[in-house]
């Protein structure tokens, strides 16, 4: 027993090593350009002049379900080199801003076009790797250019 006033002497503890943890991921998060696409679909605009709901089934299973399939099998750096490139919301069509306002997405910058063949685009909005499919685009309305077959 300790007497009164006295104090009792700590011994000294010697602490279990703490384990390092480090998260571990299946992919590296690193730059977005070197990795392969993905889609969200959640913000499809299914209605308006560019909506998901007015393509024919055989036109969203057959060419535009493919289309998509095969990108998935490239990198983002390489979308630039078959014609698929960010715009800017300012240079799109009256009518695709106005959209945007009605759905809700009007707080963004920029678009990205997703160039399917001549006049084909799906439209949408980038994060990082991440494609949120917004329109399906058959005759080049959204951004019109002025070069021939684009």
């Amino acid at each position: 027993m300790v007497a009164k006033g006295q104090h009792k002497k700590a011994k000294s503890k010697i602490l279990p090593s703490q384990p390092t943890k480090s998260p571990s991921t299946s992919k590296s998060v690193g730059n977005s350009e070197t990795q392969s696409p993905s889609w969200h679909v959640n913000t499809i605009d299914r209605q308006g002049p560019w909506g998901w709901e007015s393509i024919p089934a055989k036109t969203l299973w057959g060419n535009l379900h493919e289309k998509l399939c095969s990108f998935e099998t490239m990198k983002w750096y390489q979308f630039p080199q078959q014609g698929s490139h960010l715009i800017q919301v300012r240079d799109l069509c009256r009518a695709a801003q106005k959209r945007l306002v009605e759905i809700q997405q009007d707080d963004i910058d920029e678009l990205f076009s997703l160039r399917l063949g001549g006049k084909e685009r799906v439209w949408g909005i980038r994060d990082q790797s991440v494609l949120k499919i917004l329109w399906w685009d058959p005759n080049h309305e959204v951004c019109p250019s002025l070069k021939k077959h684009t």
